[in-house]
């Protein structure tokens, strides 16, 4: 047995859900530009769950199902309010995330039906967690969540009592859209290697928050509106960017595994970030991100992927720095619940090997003779 590194290039299983093939993007055979300019996130959600586009009824139904589920129980909400006030956004989604299978009569049923029915709870859920603890660490009460909008609309609305306008729900929406899934990312395989043990829906998500908690993966761009703020205008563009390539230090936001060619989400993320800083009258960060990507591009030949413009289009609607990869999760939740499904449908437990490299022929020391 020879290892891999990171498994790169190793195919692990067999999926009807998401594809890349030679750069291009598409969930269940749709490609991602067709679908970011086409498709809201609640159409998208079903997709990915029910392997086709929903009828206005069906969509319907479902937006209402969302709505109906969105409430998360009282006492989550008052765990939440027992976390330090500077804890990471992300490890106390993670924690919460948790906590509602404790409050669930169906966690255990394993029924297909019962499974997709959490998998919607859990997407309706997830927005209300991230803004309900975005206000108790600002001192503030927690905003029910309306039904009958929008899941977009509703985290904005939950964030700060009062209804957004409408560019900032299709912005939010569209970046939902572009997040929901991507093949057989670092999060999307730790949920489905803990649910191939035939562990619950619940197990599998909170696994894959996890492993999106990192900066190699959704901590990515929370990492790149740091080094916006760090340069802080831009006129220090050229210069800060320069130095940290000339020191080989990694810029983030740029470069992707799996995309040689550049990532095609990025592309509507910059329209979008563009759009709304005309729309606020605000396009420093915005042109700050242009001028970073043709100074990387084109000395480093690295094209930035989806992190890199997600971070001032969170920034310019407001949206506090430690909430993009929560951000991040509520959209992935669809896709993570996908493929937590699938993997129900077909199980086998995923154990993989591992190459061994320690010392060979080995013998237990006598204890009075070990040093």
């Amino acid at each position: 047995m020879t290892a891999t590194k990171g498994l790169e290039g190793i195919v692990a299983t067999t999926s009807s859900i998401s594809s890349i093939v030679d750069g291009v993007l598409t969930y269940r055979g749709i490609d991602i530009d067709d679908l970011a300019e086409n498709a809201s996130f609640e159409e998208v959600a079903y997709l990915l769950w029910y392997g086709k586009l929903p009828t206005q009824s069906e969509l319907d139904g479902l937006v209402n199902q969302l709505g109906e589920y969105a409430a998360i129980p009282s006492q989550v909400i008052e765990q939440l309010k027992l976390y330090p006030k500077d804890t990471n956004t992300m490890a106390a989604l993670r924690t919460a995330i948790s906590s509602l299978a404790l409050y669930d009569a169906s966690a255990q049923d394993m029924s297909p039906e019962a499974n997709l029915n959490k998998a919607i709870k859990l997407q309706a859920q997830l927005p209300t967690i991230v803004a309900a603890f975005a206000r108790i660490r600002e001192g503030k009460e927690p905003v029910a969540p309306k039904s009958g909008v929008s899941v977009a609309h509703n985290f904005l609305y939950m964030l700060t009592g009062q209804d957004p306008d409408d560019i900032a729900v299709k912005a939010l929406d569209q970046a939902l859209v572009l997040h929901a899934d991507h093949e057989l990312n670092a999060s999307t395989f730790a949920a489905r290697v803990t649910v191939a043990t035939l562990s619950d829906i619940y197990s599998g998500v909170t696994s894959a928050i996890g492993a999106l908690k990192g900066p190699l993966h959704g901590g990515a761009n929370e990492a790149v509106m740091v080094m916006l703020e760090e340069i802080g205008s831009f006129d220090k563009v050229e210069s800060t960017i320069n130095e940290k390539l000339a020191n080989k230090e990694k810029i983030m936001g740029f470069g992707h595994r799996v995309y040689k060619n550049g990532d095609p989400r990025a592309k509507h993320l910059q329209k979008m970030s563009r759009e709304l800083g005309k729309l606020t009258g605000s396009m420093e960060l915005y042109e700050m991100s242009v001028k970073i990507e043709e100074l990387v591009t084109g000395q480093k030949g690295l094209k930035p992927n989806v992190d890199f413009y997600s971070a001032s289009v969170y920034t310019t609607l407001g949206i506090a720095r430690d909430l993009f990869t929560p951000i991040f999760a509520i959209s992935r939740v669809s896709g993570w619940t996908a493929h937590i499904l699938e993997q129900y449908e077909n199980n086998r437990l995923i154990r993989p090997r591992a190459e061994y490299t320690g010392p060979v022929n080995q013998k237990v020391t006598p204890i009075a003779e070990r040093k």
